[in-house]
């Protein structure tokens, strides 16, 4: 096989929009996601100038030649002919004279630079949780034990303080292991899980709110760290029932377009769908970060929670909210055991 039909052959499975250019500026091919983000096929790209999909023609030749040069060129300032949609574009030399264009929705580059500075206040303000935390553990259990031995040489009338004093302590160490489940975490062990029976499982408490399932059933079982990931599943759900949702949508499907980092497959998506009270405007921007929360009498680690475990599985939550519909989307990658092993 040629190198150029090499080539071609590993283009189709790049997990980005990307198109292969001649040296006149020509479509040779267009994979299917870049298809999907312009909106028109493969066949009718071909042979046409980048240009006429992308804009300013101008700016699109000059990157051109700059990438035939043997530089790897990037710019921000283009937009489809066709929505004006604004698009970064990646140009970058391959065999012969050929050009590699990977197009980045201006929109997935702003959510990435938000998702990387919210990663990193969180990790800080996580590890700071964890220091106090494991600090303030080690004394509570002596002061629990000493309580404890006191207890057994009192008198009845006594005793009802000190249950009264380890019933407190208890509520500290509560808090202190939420704490605890904050931190960054080493690589946790996986195994096979069948997201929908464990999403059927933490949705099945009794309640007046309706339910509705809307799954994908070609998506096989993944692999997760299932106690993990039931909490994070679990802490959505509290989140829809507390904020006096009625009615309660799941959804998986697979997620085109997506990419997530170090990982070259499927994505899966998984939506937690309520029509809720809205999220406050204030804190949407910093809704995952720890101890943010619009609630009265909140802990503001339960989304932190959630979005330390979908990072530990190597992919992302987003969050939109508006009057009466509030979605949680977690994007993970479809791993399974045959592909790993």
């Amino acid at each position: 096989m040629s190198n150029s039909k090499k080539s071609l052959v590993q283009f189709e499975y790049l997990p980005v929009p990307c198109m292969l250019i001649d040296e006149s500026g020509n479509i040779l091919a267009a994979n299917i996601l870049a298809q999907e983000h312009l909106n028109t096929s493969e066949k009718r790209m071909k042979g046409k100038s980048l240009g006429d999909f992308i804009g300013p023609k101008d700016e699109v030749l000059q990157m051109m030649e700059q990438a035939l040069q043997g530089s790897t060129v990037s710019n921000d300032s283009f937009y489809t002919q066709s929505k004006h949609k604004p698009y970064s574009l990646h140009f970058s030399k391959q065999a012969g004279k050929e050009v590699s264009v990977v197009l980045i929705a201006e929109g997935n580059r702003l959510e990435a630079e938000a998702q990387s500075r919210r990663f990193e206040l969180a990790e800080a303000v996580s590890r700071v949780a964890l220091e106090n935390a494991h600090e303030i553990k080690n004394p509570l259990a002596a002061l629990r034990g000493a309580t404890q031995l006191l207890s057994e040489q009192l008198n009845d009338g006594q005793l009802e303080i000190v249950q009264q004093m380890l019933k407190e302590i208890d509520r500290i160490k509560e808090r202190v292991d939420g704490f605890l489940q904050v931190g960054p975490r080493a690589n946790v062990q996986m195994e096979t899980v069948s997201i929908h029976a464990l999403i059927d499982d933490v949705s099945k408490t009794e309640t007046s709110v309706k339910v509705q399932h809307v799954y994908d059933p070609s998506i096989p079982d993944i692999l997760l760290h299932e106690r993990r990931f039931r909490q994070a599943l679990e802490n959505l759900w509290s989140n829809a029932l507390e904020a006096e949702a009625q009615h309660i949508i799941w959804e998986t499907r697979i997620a085109h377009g997506i990419v997530l980092p170090q990982h070259k497959g499927a994505v899966v998506a998984i939506k937690i769908l309520s029509d809720g009270n809205k999220i406050p405007d204030h804190i949407q921007e910093r809704l995952f970060e720890p101890y943010v929360t619009g609630k009265e009498r909140g802990s503001g680690l339960g989304l932190s929670i959630v979005q330390q475990v979908v990072q530990e599985h190597g992919g992302k939550v987003i969050c939109q909210s508006e009057n009466m519909r509030t979605s949680f989307t977690l994007y993970l990658p479809l791993r399974t055991e045959e592909a790993v092993g």
